[in-house]
């Protein structure tokens, strides 16, 4: 079993800036390196900021402008603020690290976090985090399908043949916050992480009671076809962080201290 020790930072009107948070999260990890201290996840909440990893393209960032903070963890752009519980497990792994295996176990603690809320949530293939899927197949299904948002109805669906298409220029009956009532895949919590030194470091982002409109500003994630939810918005009641807080930490511990770590398989070509 590993040791998994839980640092409560910050919430609510204690939120942590998003800058404070990483240059803990670097403390952390060079004493877990060090062996100084067990496997660690910090627990917080963040002010309202848009992070960026390092395959963001421009054209996903806000259009008007508005500062995003440029991260060395995987993925792209994404927004962390109120009623978002954002964990940072910071845990060393055996050489060569698979960092697959270990993205699968955080969204694994998150499927069960959300299932014991009676959110059902899923993987989607090539799509990292975590799910609600939608009721439509495909976007033009969902097209098809979809209840009038505003008294209009659409009758095609522009992002099944324009791979350039941006919702962020054509109204809210295609911004991501809408995706639920889209009956589209959305997703419900973001994964983004980084391995130096064989130690962990970013982690996930649960939407708990967040305003998913934040996400509006930019394509979440990358993703031009999908949306993002909420546990409070599938569950349609108010649900907290200090709800949610306890559940999260049993998951992650279950999951996480239990897990048997192998290192990555490495084929070798023979001769």
């Amino acid at each position: 079993m590993n040791e998994l020790r839980f640092v409560r930072l910050g919430f609510g009107a204690d939120s942590v800036d998003y800058q404070e948070a990483w240059d803990e999260q670097r403390r952390v990890h060079a004493a877990r390196f060090a062996d100084e201290v067990p496997d660690t996840c910090l627990l917080l909440e963040h002010p309202p900021v848009y992070t960026a990893g390092r395959r963001t393209a421009p054209e996903e960032r806000p259009l008007d402008g508005t500062p995003v903070v440029d991260v060395d963890r995987g993925g792209k752009i994404t927004w962390h603020g109120p009623g978002q519980l954002v964990g940072y497990p910071i845990q060393k792994l055996p050489r060569p690290v698979d960092v697959v295996a270990h993205l699968r176990r955080l969204e694994d603690a998150m499927i069960a976090v959300c299932a014991e809320f009676g959110v059902e949530t899923s993987r989607v293939e090539g799509r990292a985090g975590v799910w609600v899927l939608g009721d439509a197949k495909n976007a033009k299904d969902a097209a098809e399908e979809r209840p009038k948002l505003g008294g209009l109805s659409l009758d095609f669906d522009p992002r099944v043949n324009d791979s350039e298409f941006d919702p962020r220029l054509n109204g809210p009956e295609y911004a991501p916050s809408n995706a639920g009532q889209r009956r589209e895949d959305r997703k419900i919590c973001a994964m983004g992480i980084r391995v130096a030194k064989g130690v962990t470091m970013h982690g996930f982002a649960l939407n708990v009671n967040p305003d998913t409109s934040n996400f509006d500003k930019i394509i979440p994630c990358g993703i031009r076809d999908a949306g993002v939810t909420s546990l409070s918005y599938e569950l349609g009641r108010e649900v907290t962080i200090d709800e949610v807080l306890p559940v999260v930490e049993r998951h992650l511990r279950d999951v996480l201290e239990n897990a048997a770590l192998a290192p990555r398989v490495v084929e070798r070509a023979t001769a």
